[in-house]
């Protein structure tokens, strides 16, 4: 019975991964609270584990195969975190999730990964979702928003990090770990936990300075001349932008209960720290809002210089209309066909001998009459 419920949620499972869309990959509806289904990505061959053990005294990196071998690690004195790179192997997952005896609405987030960002309390743990956000620069010199989902699950003495590929996202945390006198060292896991959650949230000042970047150029470019690749540029920069702020807007919420809410695992040492990356969030929220309504300017800009050069073009044609209006007058009049042996009435320069060069020569006085007027109106 077992095999059949795993060989159906791998069934599942290659369905949602098949997709074209992150955001239509989505756990069948009617699921037990609980069951784990990865809706990701499977980024990694195989499920990478490392063991980080460290105290005042040392730091050791321990690459490990089965959970079993991080016990030593545990049972120490020490603090240990252990970092858990791809979730396509439920299997092997839940040897993890049963040996810390993680509650099954853990696991089942865990590789939901289209979770919100939220901070959630439980009896025996803290958990953490948190959403990696980065730019990365194409071929063609525009910027692409990559995410990820990130996992973190604060224990007694421990720290558990899960994330889909193994981008060195945390690299900042390991180089500081290798630092005696970091208070990473010093402190307990709660701030390791803290530590991680700033160093994502740090990328989203470098995130929001790449959009900054592109609104200005934009701008620029609309200023210089409004062209329809700039109304797609516009669109997608507001697309990352309501994504973005979906990302960082619930994570506010999160961190705050974890300063306003009495948690056992979370010391008063480390709120302090909490209070200052509940600012940075703030300050993410604040310039994001900024952006928005920068993108939203820019629409605006973009449908002003389009109406501008509309403008402008028709200008340029009723001057050339109103400047041949009087010289299809004059030539309609001398275009009509009226014998003046017939007719009373008489044109007497049909048969003047300056006759031509004198109605060429009035078409030309009249014409330069009206731009001479049109420049002084500063009409162009």
């Amino acid at each position: 019975m077992k095999k059949a419920s795993t060989e159906a949620a791998k069934k599942i499972q290659s369905i949602f991964s098949s997709g074209h869309h992150r955001r239509h990959r989505r756990k069948p509806p009617g699921q037990i609270p609980g069951t784990a289904i990865h809706t990701g990505v499977q980024r990694l061959d195989n499920v990478l584990m490392t063991v980080h053990d460290f105290d005042e005294s040392h730091y050791d990196i321990i690459p490990i195969q089965k959970i079993e071998k991080s016990e030593p690690y545990l049972q120490n004195k020490s603090k240990t975190w252990i970092q858990v790179r791809g979730l396509h192997d439920i299997e092997k997952l839940k040897t993890v999730w049963n040996y810390f005896e993680l509650h099954p609405l853990i696991q089942e987030d865990i590789v939901s990964t289209s979770q919100r960002p939220k901070v959630e309390h439980y009896p025996n743990a803290v958990y953490i979702v948190l959403r990696m956000i980065k730019q990365s620069e194409q071929d063609n010199g525009n910027f692409k928003v990559q995410t990820e989902q990130i996992s973190i699950v604060l224990g007694e003495n421990y720290v558990l990090s899960f994330q889909e590929s193994d981008e060195p996202i945390f690299d900042p945390i390991l180089k500081r770990l290798e630092l005696t006198t970091t208070r990473l060292r010093k402190l307990g896991p709660d701030y390791l936990a803290y530590a991680l959650s700033d160093n994502i949230v740090d990328h989203y000042f470098h995130a929001i300075d790449i959009i900054s970047d592109n609104i200005e150029k934009i701008e620029e470019e609309i200023l210089d001349e409004p062209k329809q690749e700039q109304l797609q540029k516009i669109h997608a920069l507001r697309r990352d932008l309501i994504y973005f702020r979906k990302s960082v807007w619930s994570l506010r919420d999160g961190i705050n209960s974890l300063i306003r809410d009495d948690v056992d695992l979370i010391s008063s040492d480390v709120k302090v720290f909490l209070r200052d990356l509940y600012d940075h969030i703030v300050q993410v929220v604040d310039s994001l809002e900024t952006n928005r309504e920068m993108v939203f300017g820019l629409y605006d800009m973009y449908m002003s210089g389009l109406s501008n050069r509309m403008n402008e073009v028709m200008k340029v044609l009723t001057i050339i209309a109103t400047i041949f209006i009087p010289l299809t007058f004059i030539a309609g009049i001398y275009g009509m066909n009226f014998d003046p042996e017939v007719s009373p009435f008489n044109m007497p320069e049909l048969n003047w001998y300056f006759g031509y060069p004198f109605s060429l020569g009035l078409m030309l006085l009249m014409t330069g009459g009206m731009i001479y007027y049109f420049k002084k109106k500063n009409w162009f």
